[in-house]
């Protein structure tokens, strides 16, 4: 056992309901951790041997991938999103649920889109691509990290991808769904040299794994 680990936590939607599925795994962050002021992204934990760093979804996956982290936790939209080969997600967590949708004005996507092409605002263009060309349809992807639910009004795109919970902002911007990606939940990610290498990282796959069970009993 060599050095500290990092665990990679996202901000936002996830965290919440993260900090106690962490906690039944033993994975407890510092006081500051908690203090609305506190802008720092690395807070130590209970753990001596374990740190945590705080930074976007998007970002846990790439710490992670790299070995920057070696343990995380992430949307599944994320993880395929990016499709690490050294990204491993042995966990279903059950938290964090939602579903990746493509969505359009009510009254239809805009006629910048064709037969076979389609403009679409999304942070997941990957994502974006592969469903569409499983359809034959080719995706121009417009990324954008927030707000999609305004482009299509601007005339940016005719439809836009996005992670959908209750459906209250595809509303209130005039939008509905017309398919679902995916259905989310957040996952337990791990090196995958990391769990070869470090005994630590197999304890914690196995603390968060027994937790997830007992939950689902």
């Amino acid at each position: 056992m060599t050095g500290q680990l990092t665990f990679a936590i996202p901000k936002g939607r996830i965290l919440e309901e993260a900090l106690p599925v962490m906690a039944r795994a033993g994975v407890v962050p510092e006081d500051a951790f908690h203090d609305k002021g506190n802008r720092s992204l690395t807070f130590a934990t209970t753990r001596d041997d374990m740190r945590l760093i705080r930074v976007r979804a998007f970002d846990v996956a790439t710490f992670v991938a790299h070995g920057a982290a070696q343990v995380g936790i992430v949307g599944s939209d994320v993880i395929e999103e990016f499709d690490y080969a050294d990204l491993y997600a042995p966990v279903d967590l059950d938290i964090g649920h939602c579903h990746l949708s493509v969505a359009e004005p009510k009254d239809g996507a805009a006629s910048i889109d064709g037969a076979s092409h389609v403009r679409v605002a999304t942070k997941y263009p990957n994502l974006t691509r592969r469903h569409f060309e499983a359809r034959g349809i080719q995706a121009e992807c417009v990324k954008l990290n927030g707000a999609m639910e305004i482009a299509p009004s601007l005339g940016m795109c005719g439809r836009i991808v996005d992670l959908v919970s209750t459906g209250r902002t595809l509303k209130d911007n005039g939008l509905v769904e017309t398919s679902k990606i995916m259905d989310i939940s957040a996952r337990l990610i791990v090196n995958r040299a990391a769990l070869k290498t470090d005994a630590r990282v197999a304890a914690l796959v196995e603390a968060f794994r027994s937790d997830a069970a007992e939950r689902a009993a």
